[in-house]
C-alpha cells in the first residue's frame, strides 16, 4: 500500500488493516491490493479535507471520497467495491478500538449498473451445435487442448473422442443452462438417462435436478461410448474428461466454447455463461414461466431471473422494429 506522505496514524492504521487482510480474513493477495488501493485514495483525499487520523472520519467525507472518484468517471463497479472497502475498514477501526463511531455504517452502495447479458438466436446455437458436431465427424478437433501440448490425432474423425466430448458439452449446457464450473463437476452417475435429468451441485453446495432433450442424451451417450479412449488410472467418475484422461477444466472448456463460436458467422463472443444466458432467455420466449426457470438455473433469488425478462423484452423490441410495417 502506498502511504507516501501519510500521516503516522492513517500510516499505522493502513498498515495494519493490510495485515489484517491478509493472515486473518486469507484474502488473495489481488483482493488485498485493490483494497489497499481503494484506502490509499481515501486516505488521500480525507487529508486534503484536513482529516489526519482515519479516528475524525466522518460520513460526509466518506460520501465526498465517492463522489469525487464519480466526477473522476470511476465505473459504477469500482464505485461500488471502493464503498464496500470504506466500510469494511471503517468497522474495523471501531472494532480494533481506532475509532469510537463508524463513519461507513449508513454509507450507500452505489447501485452498479447490470448490463443485458449477450445471447444467441436460435438459428446461431443451431450453427454452433452443428458445426461441432461436423468436427466430430471429421472436421480438425480438439484444438481447446493443443496449447497445453497434449498428444492428438493427426487425422480428427468420428474416433477423436475430445471433438465428441465437446458436442455433449455444447448440447447439455445450452440444454441445462448449467454453469461451467457445475458442468465439469458432474461425475457420470449424475447423469439419469431413465428420466432424461442431470444431478447438479450449485453455489452453497444446493443440489438440484435439471432436465435436458433428446439432442443432449444422445450426444452424452454418443460421449460416453468414446470415453473408455481417454481414461486412465486417476480418471475416476468424472463424465467429461480432458485429453490426458483427468477431469476436464472449466478453462479448457471457455477456450472450446469460444473457438466453436469463432466458426458461427456474425454470433456473439461468448463464453459457457452466455450459453446460459442463451438457454434462460429461449426458455422465457418459449413460455416457461420465471419460478421454473429459476429453479433450473439455481438462483437463490427470482430477481436474479428477471433479469432475462429483460433481454427477452429486448429481443422482441428489436424483431418489431424490424418487422412490423408501422413500428
Amino acid at each position: 500500500m502506498a502511504t507516501t506522505d501519510r500521516s503516522p496514524a492513517w500510516t499505522d492504521a493502513l498498515e495494519a488493516y493490510t495485515r489484517h487482510l491478509r493472515s486473518e480474513r486469507g484474502l488473495s493477495e489481488h483482493t488485498v491490493r485493490a483494497y489497499a488501493g481503494d484506502l490509499d485514495l481515501l486516505a488521500a483525499h480525507a487529508e486534503a479535507l484536513g482529516v489526519r487520523d482515519p479516528a475524525l472520519l466522518e460520513l460526509r467525507s466518506l460520501r465526498s471520497f465517492l463522489a469525487a472518484q464519480q466526477v473522476r468517471g470511476r465505473a459504477r463497479s469500482t464505485l461500488a467495491r471502493r464503498a464496500a472497502a470504506v466500510r469494511r475498514f471503517t468497522a474495523w477501526l471501531v472494532r480494533t478500538g481506532r475509532a469510537d463511531q463508524d463513519a461507513g455504517a449508513l454509507l450507500v452502495n452505489p447501485k452498479r449498473h447490470r448490463e443485458l447479458p449477450g445471447v444467441l438466436r436460435q438459428d446461431e446455437v443451431r450453427a454452433l451445435l452443428d458445426s461441432a458436431a461436423a468436427v466430430a465427424t471429421g472436421g480438425p478437433g480438439g484444438a481447446d487442448e493443443a496449447e497445453a501440448g497434449a498428444p492428438r490425432p493427426a487425422h480428427p474423425s468420428d474416433s477423436d473422442p475430445v471433438a465428441v466430448r465437446d458436442v455433449a458439452v455444447l448440447e447439455l449446457l445450452y440444454a441445462t443452462g448449467i454453469r461451467v464450473g457445475e458442468l465439469c463437476g458432474l461425475d457420470i452417475d449424475d447423469v439419469d438417462r431413465s428420466r432424461d435429468v442431470v444431478r447438479v451441485i450449485g453455489k452453497g453446495d444446493k443440489e438440484r435436478s435439471v432436465p435436458f432433450g433428446r439432442p443432449a442424451g444422445r450426444a452424452v451417450d454418443r460421449w460416453l461410448t468414446v470415453r473408455p479412449e481417454l481414461v486412465v488410472a486417476g480418471s475416476g467418475p468424472a463424465l467429461f474428461l480432458g485429453r490426458r484422461g483427468g477431469r476436464v477444466d472449466p478453462r479448457t472448456i471457455r477456450r472450446m466454447v469460444h473457438s466453436r463460436l469463432a466458426d458461427v458467422d456474425d454470433a456473439h463472443d461468448l463464453g459457457p455463461h452466455g450459453l446460459r444466458h442463451t438457454a434462460a432467455t429461449h426458455l422465457l420466449e418459449g413460455g416457461a414461466d420465471l419460478r421454473s426457470v429459476q429453479e433450473l438455473l439455481g438462483h437463490a433469488s427470482l430477481a436474479t431471473t428477471q433479469l432475462y425478462t429483460h433481454v427477452s423484452s429486448e429481443r422482441l423490441r428489436s424483431a418489431y422494429a424490424q418487422a412490423h410495417p408501422r413500428a
